[in-house]
This record gives structure tokens, sequence and C-alpha cells, in this order.
């Protein structure tokens, strides 16, 4: 399925402005460590038109961005992976208001502020759809794309917390089915996964990311028929696990390995972070992938030097430069001779 692997997070590289120069340098880099794979944002959602964008809004109205700082950009972004070896997995939407996402069709459509109305409203899923027909379509052929993501971290609540308060586990589970069969119909070359946080269902857990109350339930949406691999992202310390996370960390990936081998599909550690640190929680973790079988992982997030400057760092970013570079190309030959 060519999900064996490092790879890495650069959603930034079609909604910046880069050259299709620094694109290519961006990919050489993560290329030159050993990245086979990077995942990227394919949505933008804006109610004024400026920089790179992939859908404008007037009033209820979505308008496709098909011109140059839309999907012909994307396009460039394409491209560029695919001259350095690189293949992608985009995400169409977000959870979160960064670049539009959910709310933006809620708000837009419904002119609701509750969030979860974006998974349950037959207007917002036409949106959506329409939406994901025409990014899903323009890509059918193109090698490149290993993978669709239904959205970025999907939760019942987005980054105003207001909700409808009805939204449950079953909610997005249910969406999720709709949406990846939609998907499916209109593509049969590439994967489908959500691109969820790999929240587990279990009320009386002891930790917050195991007990189901973001409106995730892993093992469920693992086991959906039209969901080819799954995806988890782990940043334990936001989480709440800050007195141990490297071990809460560890455990997390185990666990997930232990849903892979149960489905029998496969399953990414497709986000994961730590600001302080990150070579020894890195190195715990990455020993975890290897010896627990998980598919593979992607780190958040991949930075390069470009001539137009760095690129975004949230405070995770790694550099070709820092110190998290080398252990990562180790990391890469060691998933590369266990496949």
């Amino acid at each position: 399925m060519g999900l064996q692997g490092i790879r890495g997070n650069a959603y930034w590289i079609g909604l910046t402005g880069l050259s299709t120069a620094n694109m290519n340098a961006a990919f050489a880099d993560i290329a030159k460590a050993g990245g086979t794979t990077v995942r990227t944002w394919g949505f933008n959602e804006v109610t004024s038109a400026s920089g790179n964008y992939y859908q404008s809004w007037s009033g209820s109205t979505p308008t496709i961005n098909t011109g140059s700082t839309g999907l012909q950009n994307f396009d460039n972004v394409v491209a560029a992976a695919k001259a350095n070896g690189i293949r992608l997995i985009v995400a169409l939407t977000n959870n979160w208001s960064d670049y539009g996402g959910m709310d933006v069709y809620v708000k837009q459509i419904l002119g609701s502020s509750n969030h979860d109305l974006f998974y349950t409203d037959a207007s917002v899923q036409t949106a959506y759809k329409n939406y994901v027909k025409t990014f899903v379509t323009r890509y059918v052929n193109e090698p490149t794309i290993l993978g669709w993501e239904l959205a970025n971290e999907p939760r019942c609540k987005g980054s105003t917390g207001t909700w409808s308060g009805t939204c449950t586990t079953a909610t997005i589970t249910a969406w999720a089915k709709t949406m990846s069969a939609y998907i499916k119909s209109i593509d049969s070359n590439h994967l489908v996964a959500i691109g969820d946080e790999g929240f587990y269902n279990q009320p009386s857990a002891a930790t917050y990311p195991y007990q189901g109350s973001e409106g995730v339930d892993f093992d469920a949406n693992l086991a959906i028929s039209t969901i080819d691999f799954g995806t988890f992202h782990s940043y334990p310390i936001p989480w709440g696990q800050s007195s141990d996370p490297q071990g809460w960390g560890t455990q997390w990936i185990a666990d997930h390995a232990t849903s892979q081998n149960k489905a029998g599909k496969p399953v990414i550690l497709e986000e994961f972070g730590v600001t302080s640190s990150q070579t020894t929680v890195y190195t715990a973790w990455w020993n975890e992938v290897v010896s627990s079988g998980i598919a593979g992982d992607l780190i958040w997030q991949s930075g390069s030097h470009l001539s137009s400057g760095d690129t975004p760092n949230d405070g995770y970013a790694v550099y070709p430069d820092g110190a998290v570079y080398p252990i990562m190309t180790s990391h890469a030959a060691a998933l590369k001779a266990r496949a």
C-alpha cells in the first residue's frame, strides 16, 4: 500500500505562496532524510480571496478556485513531490479554524456556530461532497497521491467549542462511513483514511484520550469497510499527560499496534510532537514504532530553510540542521530494513 516508512507533515507547502523552486527544495529536504510520503492540506476556505486558497464563499455559495492561486497551485505541489520521489496524503478539510475548515461550511450555509452540524446537515454534506468531488477527481489518475483524508482531526467540537450537544462517537462514525464511501465511489485508485487523532471510546479508561469524549471511536472507525488505513496523533502534554509524556506516548503507540493487528489494516502515527527533549522522546517513540509493527509515522512537522525564509514553526518543527534530523534519518533506514 505504500504506507510503510517515514514521512513528514508539510501542511504549508501549498498555502504560503511558495515558488515551485522552494516547493522542490522543501520536498528535497524530506527526501534526503529518507522520507517517502508527505501529508499536506488540500483545503483553505476563505470569505475574501487573498493568497493561496481553494474555495471562497459568498454567503452560502462556495466557489472552488481552479486558478493559479488554487488548484493550479496544488498541481505544482503534486509535480514537486513527484520530482522528489515523494507521495502525498491529502486532508480535505479541518476540524480547526486554521485555513477555514468545517466551521466555515456551517456558518456560511446555516448561519450557525454549532460545529457538529458539519457531520449531520444535508446541505453542508452536499457542499463538502461537491468540493471533494472537484479536488479528488482532478487527481484520480495521479499516482503521486497516496491517499485522501476526510479531515484533519475531526471532533464533535471545533476551535470555538460551540456545538449542539448531541454529537457522539456514532455521529462521526456515521459521517466517516458516508464520506469514505463517497470518495471510493469517485476514486477507486487511492487509499482513504479519516485523519483523526486515534482517540478510543472507553469511558471508564484512566486518561482522557481513551475516554471517547471528543466523539472519536478509533476501533469502530477502523472497521469501516471503505477506510483503508487508520491514523492516530500523539501530543501527550496538550492532552494532559505531562507527568510522563514519553512513557504515555510509547503505550499509545503499542495500543494502536494492537488495534492495527486486530483490524488487519495498516495504522500510521501521522502526527506527533513534544517541544522539549525531542531527541530523547522521539528516539523512544520511533523504537516503539519499529518494534510494534505500526506501519509508519509522520513527524509534526517538517521544516526547511528556504530562500523565502524558514517554513512555519509552531514549536514542533524540525529542520535539516537540527538535532532531530540525524535520528530521523536513522529511523527511516530502520523502517526500510523492517519492510
